[in-house]
């Protein structure tokens, strides 16, 4: 089985070569087994030149001074006021947000609901509380309400004269 470029990069890093022709993967394993025990003994040498692991150690030394305390003192205070003044903020923003305002109904479609309600209520479309031919009884109810609206005269009967005699009480 070939290496994939990344382990080929990784090999590189900590000093293998197994791009080279008949290195193996059993011999690639051999070599880590022996080369992991020196690196843990060399890592504390390695760190003390390294300048991030130095200004860790000066920062940490440095904390644990009486100035040093009452530096993170000041920065704990500091965070603390940080988060009420944040928390305000917060409340602030929220209280001026204007809630969306409901939707009114027209009066056409008061009209229609009522009208609808009446259908159902009567037995013109089917038997009490259902409606058979819904569509048919919603046209019948959106042209008396049309009617209303233009001004039309009452019919002499029927259950368009029963919902636009309701719905003229709405207009």
């Amino acid at each position: 089985m070939a290496f994939s470029n990344l382990e080929k990069a990784m090999a590189l890093i900590i000093g293998l070569d197994i791009a080279a022709p008949g290195f193996s993967r059993s011999a690639a394993k051999v070599a880590v087994r022996a080369i992991g025990p020196l690196a843990t003994r060399a890592a504390p040498a390695a760190l003390a030149y390294s300048p991030v692991a130095t200004g860790a150690a000066l920062g940490l030394g440095a904390l644990q001074t009486q100035p040093g305390q009452q530096l993170l003192d000041l920065a704990e205070e500091r965070g603390r006021m940080d988060r009420i003044r944040f928390e305000q903020a917060l409340t602030d923003l929220t209280v001026k947000v204007k809630k969306s305002k409901t939707r009114t109904k027209s009066k056409f479609n008061k009209m229609v609901s009522a009208g609808m309600k009446s259908v159902k209520a009567s037995t013109s479309y089917g038997k009490k509380g259902i409606v058979n031919a819904p569509k048919k009884a919603f046209k019948a109810v959106v042209s008396a309400a049309s009617a209303v609206n233009r001004g039309k005269k009452l019919p002499k009967s029927g259950i368009k004269r029963r919902l636009m005699g309701i719905m003229r009480k709405i207009r």
